[in-house]
Formats: C-alpha cells, structure tokens, sequence
C-alpha cells in the first residue's frame, strides 16, 4: 500500500505479510477511501487464511472477518466485500484447505479488478454530465488513492479529460485531515489536470461569485433512500451548491449503495480521535484539554442530491427506486451532457 499518510510529501510504499497489519492499515488510515478500503480487506482476509490447515482455518476464519468489520464503521463497501468473501468460504467449506485458499485469494483479486473496472464505467456515465469548459468542486479525495484504481469522482474528471472536455477543478482542503489538500489535489497534478485549492470556508464565496459550474463528490455510504454519508464538511457543501443553483453529483459504484439501510440516520458516524483536530501532523494548533468533537462523516439529505452517478447509470429522484433498478442492474439509458445552471453567471463576470 502506498501510505497516504505521508502524502504529498513522501511516497512510501509498505508491504504487509500479516492480516492484523492490514487491518491496522485501515484503522489508521494508511490506506482509505471507501472502495479501497473494502479491497485491502478482502485481500486481507485472503492473507490471513494463506497458512492455515484445515481446522485453524475453521476456528479463526470468522475471528479474520470480524477484526477487518471492527476497522471502520461507516463505509459499506468494507462490510460488502467481507460478505462477498464469507459466501466464497461458505459455498466451498468443504473443498480441500489449498482450493479453500486458492478461491478466497481469486475472490479478492476479482473483487479489486472489479473495483477499477466499475470506477471507469462510472466515469464515463459521469462524464456526460460535464459541459466542455466546466469548473467543478469536490471535497475530500474519491481518486485512484480511494479505490483499487481510477476513481469515483475524480474518475467522472478523469474521463471527461479522456473525452477532450476541458475542465478545472476547485479542491477544498477537507479538514481535519486533509485529504483534498494533500491527496486531491496531488492527484490532480500527477494527472495534470488544473486544480485550485481553497480553504473548505471559501467554497460559499467562490459559489456566489458564480466559478463553480457543478459539484462532484464521492460516497461512502447511500442510504436506499439517497441519504449520502461522506467525509465530513460534504453537507455543507451540498446546503451551499442549492443555495446557489449549483448541481451536486454523487460518484456512487453499486458496492456503497446500502439498500438495507433506509435513511441517512441510519447510518453509523465514526468518532474519530481529537488529536486530529487539535494538531496539523505533529504542531499543535488548540490549547491543550480542550473538548473536541471529531465526527468523520456527514450525512446529506436526498433532496440536495441531483443526480447519483454509478456504474450501470445515472440514479435521479425519487432515489427510492431508481437506486433499487440501478442495484437490481437494470440500467438507465445513458444521458447527454447537462448544462451547468451556474455558467451563465459565470460566463457573464468573465465577460
């Protein structure tokens, strides 16, 4: 794994050859993003069954499952790639141990090519929404670093370029820990695509002096009813792109898609600890014993929603059942660019 802590001033790559130190990864955000996350935990199960015999394999495979589903409460795609790896085991429990392991292992592996091919088929669905000329905001990283490869929203960017579309990008800096300023906007310029950052308290301003032509963020979790929990500070964004017109896309592969969970409350929001926010790396910025509340997560209403982006098509209102036709893969038909509704504005201060 490449260690995203130590983004973008290092790249540091680290290898693991012990499932605990995988879900320690995780825990500690060396690698994150919800896509990636449920790929470093399937094949972290697939390590952690590597050397076992029959009877440990049996005594330890659920205790493997469970400490990769203690990891991170919020993001479903990790909790849908244990569940694809416990059917595997299921299905085959009575195989010999070496084609037990050899299955779980091409589970992983497919679950991962999976993963990148779905990232592309969303970008080109995204794509379609994106006018030639556009500026785009998107908050926190939903970038190859976040997924096995490619991207969810910055995939959608990322195809647009492919499509000769010309585009810009604003990157809000997403705190505490932020990841647009050191993983976004590094991807960004390793794509070369041009890219802005701002403060996450500057993006209402830039919307009303009309330079944002849409929003495009990821998702770690939809709710079935088109509740989307992402990093925190999304919600705010989504409040200020409907203030102003502005349309608000969500990059959504069908694997953060939850229709078990009926409404954004549902959805659990991991606390995550305050050194966070009370440091920036190592320096200290708040008095020491000060309360801290460190919420990972946001949940925005479906209302604030315009489109879901996933790789079988695009999901519009009324989500409740165009998520579940999207999930059932019954596929929308693919739709022409939308205008921006922010350009004209835009056009008319560059005029």
């Amino acid at each position: 794994m490449i260690d995203q802590r130590l983004l973008p001033v290092r790249e540091v790559y680290r290898v693991y050859s012990d499932y605990r130190e995988v879900a320690r990864a995780i825990k500690d955000m060396v690698i994150r993003g919800a896509p990636a996350i449920g790929v470093a935990a399937a094949m972290g199960i697939a390590l952690g069954v590597r050397t076992l015999k029959r009877e440990e394999l049996r005594r330890e495979f659920d205790k493997i499952c469970r400490t990769f589903a203690a990891t991170r409460p919020t993001a479903v795609n990790l909790f849908w790639a244990i569940e694809r790896m416990r059917r595997v085991y299921a299905r085959n429990d009575t195989r010999d141990v070496e084609t037990l392991r050899l299955m779980l292992e091409r589970e992983a592996r497919t679950i991962h090519e999976e993963d990148i091919a779905a990232n592309r088929a969303l970008g080109a669905y995204g794509a379609a929404l994106i006018e030639d000329g556009s500026t785009i905001l998107t908050h926190c990283n939903a970038g190859a670093l976040a997924t096995a490869g490619y991207g969810t929203a910055l995939g959608v960017m990322r195809a647009a370029v492919e499509a000769d579309k010309r585009i810009s990008v604003y990157c809000s800096e997403t705190r505490p820990y932020l990841q647009g300023a050191r993983l976004t906007a590094w991807e960004l310029k390793k794509e070369h695509i041009p890219a802005t950052l701002v403060t996450d308290n500057m993006v209402g301003h830039m919307m009303k002096e009309g330079l944002i032509d849409c929003v495009i963020v990821g998702t770690d979790r939809t709710a079935a009813n088109g509740d989307v929990a992402n990093k925190i500070g999304t919600y705010t964004v989504a409040v200020l792109a409907h203030r102003h017109g502005i349309p608000f896309y969500v990059a959504a592969p069908t694997s953060s898609i939850d229709l078990g969970c009926p409404r954004g409350d549902k959805i659990p929001i991991e606390e995550r600890g305050s050194r966070e926010v009370t440091h920036i790396f190592d320096r200290q910025i708040a008095p020491s014993g000060i309360r801290v509340a460190n919420p990972a997560f946001d949940v925005t209403p479906h209302d604030l929603v315009t489109a879901i982006v996933t790789e079988r098509g695009i999901a519009r209102p009324p989500y409740n059942k165009s998520l579940a036709r999207v999930v059932r893969g019954e596929t929308p038909k693919r739709e022409a660019a939308a205008r921006p509704r922010s350009s004209a504005k835009r056009q008319s201060k560059k005029g």
